[in-house]
């Protein structure tokens, strides 16, 4: 009896995974044909006549031979060294500023009781319900006439306002820290400063966590930001470097796929190392104890 439960379970976990693998085979394709078409030659890609091959089969999807040097020649086409130090410099300023303002605010609308707190709060969520394209030019014309146009601070200075997403979530997650602790921190003569530094943030590491690889994601795949207000190639990111290497060298597929797969690797890197704390900060926002 315990025998036949176990196969029946082993039996629905295979069909199980089953499923989910068969679910993933077309979020997974165009990332097997980028990586298979970033390792193949011109003459892979392209068919006689000049138009380009289509991999319909396995067998077209593996290159033959294996070119290893278009990832070196993708680096070597674009300052890919520069586009990498800008675009790590803006992830690090606005994952700074959006977790830091972000938290203070969600402490505020969490922890602090003053009159009108819950309409300024769903003030503050109606935002998100806001399109960017909105305000986007009222905001051009700001941070043009304050004289930031071509610089990092219209990308950077943003991230310090907070952001009406992670105020949520951070506001839902502090919910769920039982207010006893905060209360026998001010017994003991803290400050609601200390109270926050020292009691909540520590507990809210895995919510913390989240925000952050959000704003880590959003800043490494901007693309319309850098496009809208730099205008100086030794400030470009990847994404906005790697659209102007497909303008100027379009017809390099292979070099242009390396340079993608190059870009795309520390985002899957960073989701599996990642993945567990981002899982968990999620989860608990949801639930209030």
């Amino acid at each position: 009896m315990i025998r036949t439960k176990s196969r029946r379970d082993a039996f629905k976990r295979l069909f199980y995974h089953g499923v989910l693998i068969a679910l993933s085979i077309p979020f997974i394709l165009p990332l097997i044909w980028m990586l298979s078409t970033s390792l193949k030659s011109d003459s892979q890609i392209y068919l006689k006549g000049g138009q380009a091959s289509s991999p319909v089969s396995i067998k077209a999807l593996i290159p033959h031979p294996v070119k290893f040097s278009n990832y070196p020649e993708a680096m070597q086409t674009v300052p890919f060294g520069l586009y990498l130090r800008n675009t790590l410099f803006l992830c690090t300023m606005t994952v700074l500023g959006a977790v830091l303002s972000s938290a203070i605010v969600a402490y505020g609308f969490s922890r602090l009781k003053f009159k009108g707190r819950d309409v300024l709060f769903y003030v503050m969520i109606s935002t998100m319900a806001l399109p960017g394209q909105v305000t986007m030019i009222p905001v051009f014309a700001l941070f043009r006439w304050l004289g930031w146009y071509g610089t990092f601070l219209p990308l950077i200075i943003p991230a310090f306002c907070g952001n009406a997403f992670y105020i949520f979530l951070l506001k839902q997650f502090f919910a769920t820290i039982p207010e006893e602790l905060s209360e026998a921190a001010r017994l003991d003569g803290a400050s609601e400063w200390r109270v926050f530094t020292q009691v909540l943030l520590p507990l809210a590491k895995p919510a913390l966590a989240t925000c952050a690889l959000f704003q880590f994601l959003g800043t490494w795949n901007d693309f319309f930001g850098p496009l809208l207000y730099i205008n100086d190639p030794n400030k470009y990111t990847l994404a906005y470097g790697l659209q102007q290497f497909m303008s100027s060298y379009g017809g390099k597929w292979a070099s242009l796929m390396a340079g993608a797969c190059i870009f795309t690797v520390p985002i899957i890197i960073l989701f599996f190392f990642a993945q567990k704390t981002f899982i968990q900060g999620i989860s608990t926002t949801g639930s209030k104890n």
